[in-house]
């Protein structure tokens, strides 16, 4: 690569071709029009020379002082030009960012933010009228209105008579409900099936496991309402599995109310502490006692014995028999508080004493 050219300089700067030439003007040395050209170009844009165009070869120096404070002058307003424009950067980003965002949320692979409740409704009004094979639910919230439900059997009738298949999922709490236990009912009639769960789940919409309809969980400051429209495939089976999930711990509902079961912990006849409830909880969705002790704030040798005593009063040989004795059990409708970290309960008394396993006996 050959040598930078001699004329580039820095901004703010003169060459030093430019300075030579600006003394052999004040000296009224000879200069020429032709090889002092860029020079003489130089000079004039800072203004330090005039030229007649009859004599170019002999410009006239002008005061460098007058000049340079008109040079400072031009770079203070080009400085203020461009302090100008960057503090409109950041109100212009955000106003993009919006357009940015909603059209992620549009993403035609992805997934579309619903915020209006009628939108919501609508939407999911039109998937479901062109639901094919499959529309699963889960309803974690509360009872809806009567002309909700209307509207809810209306849709799930026209979708049975077209051969779809329809699973629901409420918390074990619907059942109190006497409409929607009606409803329940109603649905079941035409073939429709139902189960409830007493833990907790997230609320989803699925339709022919190719779209699906869930909670917000990104936006902030959203109506409980708010949701997404996810249209992913991947996204759309993994939210499906998760209903599965829970389908399966579930238990059927056909409409029937709950039974006089316990709900908190306490009443006569409960035989369990909420520490071992949740124990069995955790038990019965297959959850490590490793990581269940550690939930719990407890350590792993304490929770061996409380699963030892709960083996005892259930009467169960293996943990594969108490997990499901415990799914049997009226106690595992109980509604206990969260439990706070490291404070465990302690359990009942019972007519017989803990007794350590006998050899060969299967631990926790």
């Amino acid at each position: 690569m050959g040598e930078p050219d001699n004329w580039v300089t820095a901004a703010g700067e003169l060459s030093p071709e430019a300075v030579d030439a600006y003394g052999r003007v004040t000296r009224h040395e000879h200069i020429d029009p032709k090889r002092d050209a860029r020079a003489l170009a130089e000079l004039a844009e800072w203004g330090l020379v005039t030229t007649d165009p009859r004599l170019p070869h002999l410009p006239i120096a002008l005061d460098p002082q007058e000049a340079g404070r008109r040079r400072l002058d031009d770079e203070l307003r080009q400085v203020a030009a461009k302090a100008a424009h960057m503090a409109r950067i950041p109100q212009l980003t955000d106003e993009l960012s919006l357009h940015f965002e909603r059209a992620k949320w549009r993403s035609g692979r992805g997934s579309e933010f619903l915020a209006e409740p009628e939108l919501v409704d609508a939407r999911i009004e039109q998937a479901v009228g062109q639901a094919r094979a499959e529309l699963l639910t889960a309803r974690p919230g509360g009872p809806r209105t009567p002309a909700r439900l209307a509207a809810a059997q209306e849709r799930g009738g026209a979708a049975l008579a077209r051969g779809v298949g329809i699973r629901t999922l409420y918390l074990d709490t619907g059942r109190d409900d006497a409409m929607t236990r009606a409803y329940v009912t109603a649905m079941t009639g035409l073939g429709a099936q139902f189960r409830t769960q007493v833990t907790p789940f997230q609320r989803c919409v699925v339709i022919d496991r190719r779209q699906a309809f869930i909670s917000d969980h990104i936006v902030n400051s959203t109506p409980s309402h708010a949701s997404w429209h996810v249209r992913d495939r991947a996204v759309v089976a993994f939210i499906a599995e998760v209903f599965e999930e829970g389908w399966r711990r579930a238990d059927p509902w056909n409409g029937d109310p709950r039974s006089g079961a316990p709900r908190s912990a306490g009443r006569s006849g409960t035989r369990t502490t909420p520490l071992q409830r949740e124990i069995l909880r955790d038990m019965a969705r297959g959850i490590e006692q490793r990581l269940t002790a550690q939930r719990l704030g407890i350590g792993l040798r304490s929770l061996s014995k409380e699963v030892h005593t709960l083996r005892r009063l259930f009467g169960a040989s293996t943990l594969q028999e108490l997990t499901y004795q415990w799914a049997l059990s009226d106690e595992r409708l109980i509604d206990d508080p969260p439990p706070q970290h490291g404070q465990a309960t302690a359990p009942p008394h019972h007519d017989q004493p803990t007794a350590p396993p006998h050899h060969g006996q299967a631990t926790a």
